[in-house]
């Protein structure tokens, strides 16, 4: 059933694209049974379920609860659901429970549910986000700073 709405989604894409070049293109597919051994470069949606030994770069990377990387990645969009043993640059990334990121990850923002295996660093780039309403200045950025007095 899966697999079936799976091919009336890219069907559909697809006569869309036709009838509008304008319109969301048609996202790049390695299924569970492909192995893939270079780079990939891409400016539209990838989706992997195989498993991909090299560095990708793309606009939008959702990576399967089967899917595999070795290798570095840039994208704007990062969504892991399986595995990806590498380097990481993008502007939102999103790590999932099932997923298990080996390497650091550098981002703008980030989303990482509980259960998650990450080993390495996550790195923020950019402006620094501060609550609504709150002071710079009055944030707390060393416990050892703060002690309370007695």
């Amino acid at each position: 059933m899966k697999n079936l709405k799976r091919l009336l989604y890219l069907k559909f894409a697809r006569s869309m694209n036709k009838n509008n070049s304008s319109s969301v293109p048609v996202p790049t597919i390695i299924s569970e049974s492909t192995r893939v051994n270079g780079d990939i470069i891409s400016n539209t949606v990838l989706h992997i379920d195989g498993h991909v030994v090299g560095d990708i770069s793309c606009d939008e990377l959702i990576i399967g609860l089967k899917g595999v990387v070795e290798g570095s990645v840039t994208a704007k969009n990062l969504q892991l659901h399986g595995t990806l043993n590498g380097r990481v640059a993008a502007d939102t990334v999103f790590i999932a429970r099932t997923a298990k990121l080996i390497g650091d990850a550098t981002h703008v923002s980030i989303a990482i549910e509980p259960g998650a295996f990450i080993d390495g660093r996550c790195m923020r780039v950019g402006e620094p986000i501060h609550a609504e309403g709150a002071k710079p200045d009055l944030m707390i950025t060393d416990a050892s700073k703060n002690k309370k007095k007695a």
